[in-house]
Parts: structure tokens; C-alpha cells; sequence
């Protein structure tokens, strides 16, 4: 069902610190930062010949990443992210097998405009995992 990792999420306390890491230390291509105000995030990312690294900022008071940054200050892999062909059908199959999707189950359009569910970590060896339709 999950196609390819279309990226690796990171929390980060300081985004221009981070970017200057993999952009001038690792040499990475990197984007412009872009808000995403519907999930609480600004994202850059990291573009790598086979995925993408996802930097996660917070953005408002009521950001998820902002409480998960002072759980972890120093930062830290958040989320991994899978493709899957149909979104719905992926949420319906894993209901159905006992995963719990978070929020109110229904797609979101994340980052890259395409739409996203994110599953309960407890239900995938405790790590969050964000489905993504291409």
C-alpha cells in the first residue's frame, strides 16, 4: 500500500540555523521558507537526489511542532512520510487493520498541495507517520 518515503521530518528550534547547516555545511539544495498556517508550521526543504528532508518551525501559539519542540528543545525527527495512490482508500484500509488516524480523519492539503492524513505514532512502533496521495 505505502509507495515511496517522501520525506524525513524534522523539528527545529532555529530555522535559519538549520538551514545554514545542510545548505553551507552539507552543501544541500534547500527552498525558501514557506508558512503553512492550516497545520501551525513554516517547512523548508531539503532536496536530495532520493527524498526530501522536511524542516518544521513553529508557527503560532497553538503550533503542534511548538509543543513538541519543548519536549525535545534541541529538536528532532517528527514525522515520516509515505506516498500512497489514493488517500481515502489508505485511510479506509488502515481503520479497518485498527490504526487510528489523527484529527477528524478527513485529508488535508499539506505542503506540497497535495492531500495528507497523519496516523496515531502508537500504532507504528511509536513514530508519527504522515501519508501523503500523489
Amino acid at each position: 500500500m505505502i509507495g515511496r518515503l517522501n520525506h524525513v521530518a524534522i523539528a527545529v528550534p532555529d530555522l535559519e540555523a538549520a538551514v545554514a547547516t545542510y545548505r553551507d555545511v552539507l552543501g544541500a539544495k534547500v527552498t525558501a521558507p514557506c508558512d503553512e498556517p492550516d497545520h501551525g508550521v513554516t517547512v523548508v526543504f531539503i532536496e536530495l537526489p532520493n527524498t526530501k528532508i522536511e524542516l518544521l518551525y513553529p508557527l503560532g501559539e497553538n503550533s503542534p511542532i511548538r509543543a513538541f519542540l519543548e519536549k525535545n528543545p534541541a529538536g528532532g525527527q517528527h514525522h515520516l512520510c509515505y506516498e500512497v495512490e489514493d488517500i481515502r482508500v489508505a485511510r479506509d484500509r488502515l481503520v479497518a487493520a485498527g490504526a487510528r488516524v489523527l484529527g477528524d480523519g478527513e485529508p488535508k492539503i499539506g505542503a506540497h498541495g497535495k492531500p495528507v492524513l497523519f496516523l496515531h505514532p502508537k500504532d507504528f512502533c511509536g513514530t508519527l507517520v504522515e501519508l501523503e496521495q500523489v
